[in-house]
């Protein structure tokens, strides 16, 4: 009896060994995919903090087949890059502006006309309805998938020489803008000289005078330290310009329709945790560049209106063809 139960432990032992060996390889295994995200922002930034959400739900309701490795800071190059590379499957997901992305997809410069919202809480009604959701589709012909909208705030203007209290203060001014013809054309109706320029590259031209101001949100003003060169901040809001999460078409058509729905599910999910931190960041952002002297000028209402009565042409130019839909969208603010 004695021998017999020896052995049966013995057996015991060696079948929970086998488990637990067998249980280590599943957990060692390689995952099926494993998927490059670009995004030009610091660690610590709300859009990269939501790209890394994103990889981190992905790879949990995907029991680990599916990995993304988020690179930050510009790693895989600038957003123009980074788009064509995702147009032949070079990088798999990225987070872009708008405004970038526009070069390629004309109909969505819609989104980022001048002037466009009223607030925060219209572009969000516009964004997660009907109308954001026919802009993200519009993607599918340039070789892209549109997931989801992450937030990117209020642009304003801010530069070295003087505070901007009206219209007449932008003439003579050189102003940074994304590689954005809508962009350049915006700042030249207002009366200034637009220079595209990288993101990276803002801090230096500021510092050499190559630029007079650039034109940002709070938080991007405060991460790469423009107030250290730019001390006149000036509160227009001329753009609500939305960040757009893609994928390549050439990725995602490696997928199940199972995987598609759940990386659909986890990037709609992840915008909604960047958004929560981006409002806390931008508070965060203004209330540190105050504390470094920054000079603050908010436009009148007055004032505002002459901005906005300057950028028409923009409309013209750009949205010839889509003032219904530009008439819808204000039409929601209203709703």
């Amino acid at each position: 009896m004695k021998k017999r139960g020896i052995f049966i432990l013995s057996a015991a032992a060696v079948l929970a060994a086998g488990l637990l060996c067998r249980h280590m390889l599943v957990q060692e295994r390689e995952p099926e995919f494993v998927f490059s995200y670009a995004e030009n922002q610091t660690e610590d930034y709300p859009t990269t903090l939501g790209a890394k959400e994103f990889a981190r739900l992905v790879e949990k309701r995907s029991n680990g087949r599916i990995q993304i490795l988020v690179q930050a800071e510009g790693a895989l190059g600038t957003e123009s890059d980074v788009i064509a590379q995702i147009q032949y499957g070079g990088i798999d997901f990225a987070r872009v502006s708008l405004s970038q992305l526009a070069e390629y997809i004309p109909e969505l410069n819609v989104l980022q006309m001048p002037y466009l919202y009223t607030n925060s809480d219209h572009m969000w009604k516009v964004l997660d309805g009907e109308i954001g959701d026919a802009f993200l589709a519009a993607t599918d012909e340039s070789e892209l998938v549109g997931l989801s909208w992450y937030d990117a705030g209020a642009r304003n203007f801010y530069n070295s020489k003087k505070p901007i209290t009206c219209l007449e203060d932008m003439a003579g001014m050189r102003i940074r803008v994304q590689e954005s013809e809508v962009m350049v054309d915006m700042v030249e109706a207002l009366g200034a000289t637009a220079l595209p320029i990288p993101y990276a590259d803002v801090y230096s031209a500021l510092e050499r005078g190559t630029v007079d101001g650039a034109e940002n949100n709070w938080p991007s003003y405060e991460a790469m330290n423009h107030y250290e060169v730019a001390k006149y901040y000036t509160v227009d809001e001329h753009n609500r310009v939305p960040e757009m999460q893609i994928c390549s078409k050439n990725t995602w058509n490696k997928l199940s329709e199972d995987d598609q729905k759940m990386i659909l599910d986890c990037a709609k999910e992840s915008a909604l945790y960047e958004r929560k931190l981006w409002t806390e960041r931008e508070a965060d952002s203004k209330e540190m560049a105050l504390k470094q002297g920054v000079e603050v000028v908010e436009l009148s209402a007055a004032e505002k209106k002459r901005f906005q009565e300057a950028v028409m042409g923009v409309y013209e130019k750009y949205c010839a063809d889509y003032m219904d839909v530009i008439e819808q969208i204000i039409a929601q603010n209203n709703k």
